[in-house]
């Protein structure tokens, strides 16, 4: 049997202020394509479809295509839901479209029931776990402890309880949590109670092959166990990600071969450093001028409209970093004492920042700002500033 693991589609995040949706259902035709040349008998969708509880209709339209398509191409698919899904609204008609070769397990009531299914060494019984809230699970099934641990272990008791009752039949376990060994980035949701929400590994025990989900990063935590890691970056700390999906092949006892699928990406992540002139000069960056780029700049002094000159070769560029050379970050001065009258403020920020005094020019412009809300001062400290951040005109 070929399992087709993935997981963490967030459907309609962006990314620094890009849209993704159009490279997430290109990720969803990619994996139909995987379907159908590969031969998959089953896709598991180990939660986090989307990105947040209460999804765009456009989002919901791409996920509803792509089910849809997958199933059209042979395969049965198994979805459970993630931290960041609203397990009722994911799970709605769950029991109507198992018909159809679409299993939803979004529901605690529902862990320990198995999708079964058959191929020529035999039964596969696939559980398919949803994230399960150390709060919610603590009052449904009665735990002793309020944590990921005890939720999780709760739930394999279930699913070695239906497995104990179908002797010869192989495993296969869906998991949306954080679980020891694994990598996280900076773009997944913590998920943190008590300060723990790492789980051990050895949870896991006997079971033939787990999918995990929630961490973004692609990971064999043993020959059994892995993360699909999600299809696309949604932070820059992903840049050295390779993003795809896990082809398993389930032999009579168990997994015979994993081999990571690829996935397309809409655009490679850079992570430049140096000064703006080194970045804008330097041959080497050449390969990143239609990547995505996240640009530290070194320079002692800030440079005056960075991202703009930044954009003028990486018209791609999404976000900006100061980290200037030899400045001691525990000198940094104190907040300002509100007595002070707002335009030193002002001048004391841009000084601060710059490591220049404001110009003639500059001051004339941040006192008109101040100006123009005189019964104000915090407004006038907002736009004063705002001004000052910007530079002048």
């Amino acid at each position: 049997m070929r399992l087709l693991h993935t997981s963490d589609w967030h459907l309609g995040r962006s990314f620094h202020g890009q849209d993704l949706l159009s490279a997430q259902r290109a990720y969803l035709e990619h994996l139909v394509d995987v379907v159908a040349s590969r031969a998959v008998d089953v896709v598991l969708v180990a939660g986090d479809v989307y990105d947040r509880a209460l999804p765009p209709v456009d989002a919901v339209a791409v996920a509803d295509e792509g089910l849809h398509a997958l199933a059209a191409a042979g395969a049965r698919v198994v979805v459970t839901s993630g931290n960041h899904d609203s397990a009722r609204r994911l799970g709605f008609g769950s029991r109507l479209v198992d018909l159809a070769g679409v299993h939803l397990r979004t529901t605690l009531d529902r862990v320990g029931e198995p999708v079964l299914l058959h191929d020529e060494h035999g039964p596969v019984a696939v559980h398919g776990l949803p994230y399960l809230d150390p709060d919610v699970a603590r009052a449904a099934w009665g735990l002793g402890s309020r944590s990921h641990h005890a939720a999780l272990a709760e739930a394999m008791v279930r699913v070695r309880a239906d497995l104990a009752g179908r002797p010869g039949t192989r495993s296969v376990v869906l998991a949306h949590a954080f679980v020891s060994g694994g990598q996280p980035s900076d773009s997944e949701r913590d998920i943190a109670v008590g300060g723990v929400s790492a789980v051990p590994l050895t949870l896991f025990d006997g079971i033939d092959y787990v999918a995990l989900g929630h961490l973004h990063a692609a990971a064999t935590l043993s020959p059994t166990v892995r993360y699909s890691g999600s299809p696309i970056a949604y932070s820059f700390s992903e840049a050295g990600h390779r993003k795809g999906s896990w082809l398993v092949e389930l032999g009579p006892q168990g997994v015979v071969d994993a081999e990571l699928v690829e996935a397309p990406q809409p655009r490679p992540l850079a992570l430049l450093r140096g000064t703006l002139e080194q970045l804008l000069g330097d041959p080497q960056h050449a390969a990143h001028e239609q990547s995505w780029v996240q640009a530290t700049l070194t320079d002692p002094v800030r440079p005056v409209q960075p991202m703009d000159r930044l954009r003028a070769r990486f018209p791609h560029a999404l976000a900006l970093r100061f980290e200037p050379e030899g400045r001691d970050a525990a000198a940094e001065p104190a907040p300002p004492p509100s007595t002070r009258d707002p335009l030193d403020v002002c001048l004391d920020f841009v000084s601060h920042v710059r490591e220049t005094p404001a110009s003639a020019d500059e001051v004339a412009l941040l006192r008109r700002a101040l100006e123009c809300c005189p019964d104000d001062r915090d407004l006038a400290l907002e736009r004063a500033l705002a001004t000052a951040e910007r530079g002048s005109p």
